[in-house]
């Protein structure tokens, strides 16, 4: 008898295990990567999904085996039931993570150890307050990097994401590995992507290549530490010998990882993307809220996964506005 395919396994293999989920398109700051200048056009509230629906959503997957969970959004904690949200969610046999720019996580850190989250996300996408101001839009360059040292305080496993730009922070990038020298958290350096309205092309964009020869030209190369990646990583990880942190790139242009992905993302209105690049979505909420199995609609969507980029498996297909543009703002798909 022929054993029936999961769910989660696409046609060339990939076993899909990791879900993020976006409880919302709203968010406290307006980085420019993320958001386009104009804002964006945001869901009406009936049709985000409620805890409950978040719940049910999550639990169809781990049901299917996903056995990793990171909330993300816009910001999650703008969204006042996220400690409900939390509690419901530690209830499933998952990993459960959370992606925030920090602004205001000092008012959770009680919630978040009462839930068992040990790993927290956090974007920093410049260490000088101006450059900060500048990129977010906010002032509140004071309050995220305290925070920091907070969660790091609190026995928390610090990642700390940059989204690199040509000839804005990209002189940072030492200073940031610098920061881990005394401070274990990890700097993960993130290749500049292309979405709806943030005015991306080729030339903004710091390679991994880039990033490695300002590391070589400082560092000796007997203490660049080459640190073993985990399964399905996406970044490829470093140290300093001698430093507590490390450091980190992820080279979704450039060096993509398509080959080990196991992530999927629901919209915080209930579209399940089965790539970050990718133009297409399912609707998992209107079948939930019909009533109906939302099992074919996953098997479905991630049956139609490409095997690169949302079909842009070249540099010359990312480079096409109308490919990308199709795609929505990544404050709308969640970070």
């Amino acid at each position: 008898m022929k054993k029936e395919q999961n769910i989660l396994q696409d046609t060339f293999g990939r076993d899909h295990t990791y879900l993020r989920i976006s409880l919302t398109e709203r968010c406290n700051l307006r980085c420019t990567y993320c958001m386009p200048e104009e804002g964006v056009q945001l869901s009406p509230k009936s049709h985000l999904m409620t805890y409950e629906e978040v719940f049910d959503i999550a639990k169809t997957f781990v049901k299917h085996g996903v056995t990793k969970i990171r909330l993300t959004g816009g910001e999650p904690f703008v969204r006042k039931d996220i400690p409900v949200i939390l509690e419901k969610l530690a209830a499933l046999p998952v990993e459960l993570s959370i992606t925030s720019n920090a602004v205001i996580i000092d008012k959770f850190i009680d919630v978040l150890k009462a839930n068992g989250i040990k790993k927290v996300n956090v974007s920093l996408d410049s260490l000088n307050k101006e450059k900060f101001t500048h990129i977010t839009r906010r002032n509140q360059f004071d309050k995220v990097y305290n925070n920091i040292l907070l969660l790091v305080k609190e026995g928390f496993q610090v990642k700390v994401n940059a989204v690199l730009m040509k000839d804005f922070n990209d002189d940072e990038i030492i200073d940031f590995i610098k920061f881990t020298k005394d401070l274990p958290v990890s700097i993960r350096f993130i290749e500049f992507m292309p979405f709806d309205g943030n005015k991306w092309d080729l030339s903004k964009m710091v390679s991994y290549k880039e990033v490695m020869k300002q590391v070589n030209g400082v560092f000796s190369e007997t203490d660049v530490i080459r640190l073993q990646d985990a399964p399905n990583d996406t970044a490829k990880n470093y140290s300093i010998k001698g430093y507590q942190g490390s450091f980190a790139i992820i080279s979704s242009v450039t060096n993509p990882f398509c080959d080990s992905c196991n992530r999927l993302r629901l919209t915080a209105n209930g579209q399940l993307k089965n790539c970050l690049f990718s133009s297409t979505e399912s609707d998992l909420l209107s079948k939930l809220r019909q009533g109906k199995s939302i099992e074919p609609t996953i098997k479905k969507a991630v049956q139609a996964k490409f095997k690169m980029r949302g079909g842009m498996d070249t540099l010359e297909k990312l480079q096409k506005p109308d490919l990308h543009g199709r795609n929505r703002s990544m404050i709308t798909i969640g970070g």
